[in-house]
Parts: structure tokens; sequence; C-alpha cells
């Protein structure tokens, strides 16, 4: 039996559709709410608005579970690998042997930039932050690869999906490499996905570089746990710029420029410069203290979350990436990882914290890793960057095989002055 709602509006009564999900709450369609009652909807931030229709990710907050493709997060991240996981968003289906062996050889393939990319680094300061780089550089990709842009093409959709899951690493290294003054390191095809980026980031041509299986393995973990959200902010981006039908290139520049901001990509940065300020475990009370009052506009960063009313389960399996890191690097003597133990150890025991499910979070244990693998602050996003990267082209991707899709055009609650006529300046 279909299920509808009805809302009454005066004395006109509509009659409206309810859809129900294979997971989640229902959906109420007011798709033809304006033209049969003549209202708008007023949503700020569209957290009560189902904008489109997917089977990609799954996300309950209350459960604290997250699905890719409708496997547990914990199970991908104990017994997969990034891109594995990136096949999974993008196919809908884990691969075979075979179909994982011709993914991989043609994302490591594809790792290279075109040669003249590297002059338009030259156009940038030394002291820009990636994030402005990689905005640039990717959106100029558009301007290189002409045999990818048709986004009603499959084929050219297929080519352009594989290489900026391969090309993002580098041009992140690259624009990391150019703020410090190093040399450009071009890929290796015999390295992995993460290890090929640690590579690419911390290799000299003055000695030779190995990369350690252990911060491999992490930094696998850590594009593999970002890989895709549902339709969070720099996702709606995506859908939204490509929905005017836009070049995929352009899309996933447009993703990258909203994931710049401090309330989106920036977490994890936040987290470790809060835990910096703290400095020493002695002055964690102080802190908890202001945390605690209401009146006080200092928050503890890296706490809680916006869609996990439970805990984040993205934050155990960083855990367990935290503590093998750090034991490798012998540095668990550190201030601040000291603070971060402390913190963490409240967190979980405090009644204050354990009433309002302030659980430590993926930002929190991130953070903590890229900083011990020796990854500046300003880096921070550029890899959440390419971690969520596969996610954003798999959301366009579903986005345009979508016959329902409209360009997007959100209303608006209008505030502002009724009709007024135009004053002469010599009369004003």
């Amino acid at each position: 039996m279909t299920k509808s709602a009805k809302l009454t509006i005066g004395e006109k009564v509509i009659d409206l559709p309810i859809h129900s999900p294979t997971l989640g709450p229902d959906v109420v369609d007011i798709r033809k709410l304006y033209a049969e009652a003549d209202v708008f909807t007023y949503d700020p931030g569209f957290t009560s608005t189902a904008a489109c229709e997917s089977t990609i990710t799954y996300i309950d907050g209350d459960k604290g579970e997250l699905f890719y493709r409708g496997y547990p997060i914990e199970q991908l991240a104990d017994r997969s690998h990034y891109l594995e996981v990136c096949y999974l968003l993008l196919y809908g289906e884990l691969p075979n042997a075979a179909q994982q062996a011709d993914f991989e050889y043609r994302i490591t393939r594809h790792t290279m930039l075109h040669e003249q990319i590297h002059y338009f680094f030259r156009g940038f300061r030394r002291d820009s932050h990636p994030m402005a780089t990689m905005v640039g550089v990717v959106g100029a990709m558009s301007a290189f690869y002409h045999d990818s842009l048709d986004i009603n093409d499959p084929w050219q959709r297929e080519v352009a999906a594989i290489r900026m899951i391969a090309k993002l690493p580098t041009i992140a290294a690259m624009a990391y490499k150019y703020s410090i003054g190093q040399p450009f390191n071009y890929p290796q095809n015999h390295l992995d996905y993460a290890g090929n980026f640690l590579h690419m980031c911390f290799a000299v041509p003055a000695e030779p570089y190995t990369v350690n299986p252990v911060l491999a393995k992490a930094m696998d973990r850590i594009m593999m746990l970002h890989a895709d959200h549902e339709q969070n902010a720099s996702t709606s981006t995506v859908r939204l710029a490509g929905s005017s039908g836009a070049n995929p290139f352009a899309c996933i520049a447009a993703g990258i420029a909203c994931l710049w901001g401090p309330a989106h990509g920036g977490a994890n940065r936040a987290c470790l410069e809060m835990l910096r300020e703290i400095g020493t475990v002695d002055r964690i009370p102080e802190y908890i203290r202001r945390a605690k009052d209401k009146d006080d506009p200092f928050r503890l960063m890296g706490f809680g979350h916006r869609v996990y009313k439970n805990f984040d389960p993205r934050a155990k399996v960083m855990k367990e990436s935290a503590d093998e890191v750090l034991g490798l690097l012998g540095i668990e003597n550190n201030p601040t990882l000291q603070v971060a133990k402390e913190l963490e150890r409240i967190a979980l025991e405090d009644d204050y914290f354990v009433a309002k499910k302030l659980y430590p979070n993926v930002d929190f244990y991130s953070g903590i890793i890229l900083d011990a693998m020796g990854f500046p602050t300003s880096m921070f996003t550029p890899i959440f960057a390419i971690s969520r990267t596969v996610g954003w082209i798999s959301q366009w991707k579903e986005m345009i095989g979508d016959p329902t899709q409209k360009i997007g055009r959100p209303r608006q609650l209008y505030k502002g002055e009724t009709r007024r006529d135009y004053v002469d300046l010599r009369h004003r």
C-alpha cells in the first residue's frame, strides 16, 4: 500500500507521497508542493531535506553505523584496502581478482601528470596553502584532458574518474613539495596507492627512501575511512556543480574548494592545534572546565559529531592505527600526544562527556597520525581531498545517470524590501 501525508494549508488539503528507503527514515515527496499549494519549505542547511536518491553510502547516526554499498566500515577497514573500496564505491560491488587487478593497473598507470601542468605550480607563491594550489590545478586539468570532458559519454566519464583518483595524490604531493621548496617526485609504479603518496611527499633525490608498511597501512586506512560520507557539504557541492552540466574536473575542484572550509575539512587540523594550545597534561583540567562552561567560547575539537549521536565508527579503527603508528615511531612521550591520550581517557569516563555522547571522533585520531608521520597541518585537508575524491566521483556519476536529476535551484524565504521606485540622484 502506498503511503502518503496530508498537508492542510488554509482550506486546501495536499496529498504528498511518502517513499520508504531500504534503510533510514521515510521521505515525504514535496516536489509538487509549490505547484499545488503555492508554498515552499524552509530548511536552512537542508538538514531535513533529501536532495537526491542514492545507493552509495548510508549513515545511522544513532547507532553509530557507516555502510559503503551496504558493507560496514569496520569490516572494510579490517579486511579490505583503499583501491578495493574505490572499486566498490564506483561500481557497486566488490571486485573479483581479475577486476581488482585491472582496476589497480589502470589507476597505477594514470598517476603521472601532463608535464606542462608542472608549470602551473610555479605560478603560485611558495607560501600558498596547498588547498589553493589543488583547487587551481585540478580545475586546470580540464584544459589538458579534452578526451574526458563529455559528461554524456559513459567512457569519457570512466576515463575522467580513473584520472582523478590516480592523479590527486600526485597533485597534492607536488603542492606539498612546492610549498617547502623541494623538487617534485614522480610516481613509482611498484608502490601501492598509499605508499606511493608517502614516497612522493617524503623522498628526496639525495638519498633512498623506503616506505614503512605500517605507515602505508595507516595512510590507506585514513583514505578508506574518509572515502565517502553521504550528502555532506562538499559532496552536495559536487552534485550541485554537476547538475549544471559542468565538466568532471570543474566539479571536483568545486568539491575541494568546499572541503577547504574549516567547518568541513579542517576539523583534524583544528583538533591538533587545540592539543598544542593545551600544551601539557597538567593544563587539561582548566580546559575541561572551560569546555563545560556554556558561557566560555572554548570548545573541545575532535569530540562528538554532527551526524553521529553515538560513537563515530571510524574512530575505533583510526585509534588502532594511531596506536600502531605511535608505537612504531617511538614518540608516545610527546607532550601533545600525552595530552591527547589523557583527553581521550577523560572523554570516555567523565559523566559530562558520556551523557552528551562526546566521544573522540575520526578527526581526533587522524590528526595525531598525520602529525606523527611528519605532515604539517596545512596538508591535512589535501589528504582528506585525496581520500574523498572517489566518493565525489561516485556521487557525480550516480547523479549523471539519474533520470530525475534537474539543475539545482534552491528556493528562499525572502525578507528584503518590497517593490519601490527608483529615485534620481538629485532627489536623494
